[in-house]
């Protein structure tokens, strides 16, 4: 089974759109029960809350549900836990890297590095652009996937 953390700054916008998106996609392809997937927060401010009600919105118009997802902050114990860690840009991977103190087994990235076109996933929290996140966290899980696939391992 390969164990994904999504993170970004707060968990109630981008990581779990990424998880749930994530999550849809191995579902709708027969391979859900080959991926344990979640999400984090690197920062506390947002612990306990639900999905933010605009992102939320953006998923529902895909058909993808978000319901019982409750933000919580990232922990140390979380590398031993997923394979993958995976942040939205590099300010998340910075405080990810606060975190976690090291990255001895290479398992730290950004969504977009997995794609075509590396770059970070503006935080939609401060652009009011989540139809811009929405396609970029699903440009990222598709090219995520497909990776693994080339790497042989799904």
């Amino acid at each position: 089974m390969i164990k994904i953390l999504f993170v970004c700054h707060g968990n109630i916008c981008r990581s779990p759109m990424a998880e749930f998106i994530f999550r849809d996609l191995v579902q709708r392809e027969g391979l859900a029960a080959q991926f344990a997937v979640a999400s984090a927060a690197t920062s506390m401010e947002e612990i306990g809350n639900p999905v933010y009600p605009p992102a939320k919105r953006k998923l529902r118009e895909h058909g993808i549900s978000a319901e019982g997802h409750h933000a919580r902050r990232m922990e140390p114990g979380d590398y031993r836990e997923y394979d993958y860690l995976i942040g939205m840009e590099q300010f998340n991977i910075r405080n990810m890297m606060r975190i976690l103190g090291k990255d001895p087994q290479h398992k730290v990235y950004r969504l977009l590095d997995f794609s075509d076109r590396p770059r970070d996933i503006d935080d939609p929290w401060y652009t009011d652009d989540f139809e811009t996140a929405y396609r970029e966290i699903l440009e990222g899980c598709k090219a995520l996937l497909e990776t693994l696939r080339r790497e042989g391992r799904v």
